[in-house]
């Protein structure tokens, strides 16, 4: 298989050929830098993406507060853990950098606000 990858470490945005099946790799083409090619290779094998949502709060002005997630969360995860996401319903205060949801889907990341949400005056 052949899968072409756009590389989002530097500005530059090579666009690398990498050929492989699995995680047996034969061929990576187009990149400027050897942090390239190891995002390539990473990302054909086990893409990983930082989450970020937003979640429902009561008791505050703001009635969303943005969220993201620790770490890179593996991509074919995403969809369920932002199921879980908007299952929160949080009540103000709600503080940046604060855990909403440990660990989530068991994969050691935690979900975190990255936005406050004051109590209503």
């Amino acid at each position: 298989m052949e899968k072409e990858i756009t590389c989002t470490i530097c500005p530059m945005g090579c666009r690398i050929m990498v050929c492989g099946e699995g995680e047996v790799i034969q061929s990576v083409k187009g990149y400027t830098c050897a942090r390239g090619e190891q995002y390539a290779r990473s990302e054909f094998v086990h893409p990983v993406r930082i989450l970020t949502s937003t979640a429902l709060v009561s008791g505050s002005s703001e009635p969303l507060v943005a969220v993201r997630s620790s770490r890179p969360l593996p991509k074919e995860l995403l969809m369920n853990c932002m199921k879980k996401i908007h299952m929160l319903h949080l009540q103000a205060p709600v503080y940046r950098y604060q855990v909403l949801i440990p660990n989530i889907m068991d994969t050691g990341v935690d979900i975190v606000a990255t936005g406050e949400a004051k109590t209503q005056d």
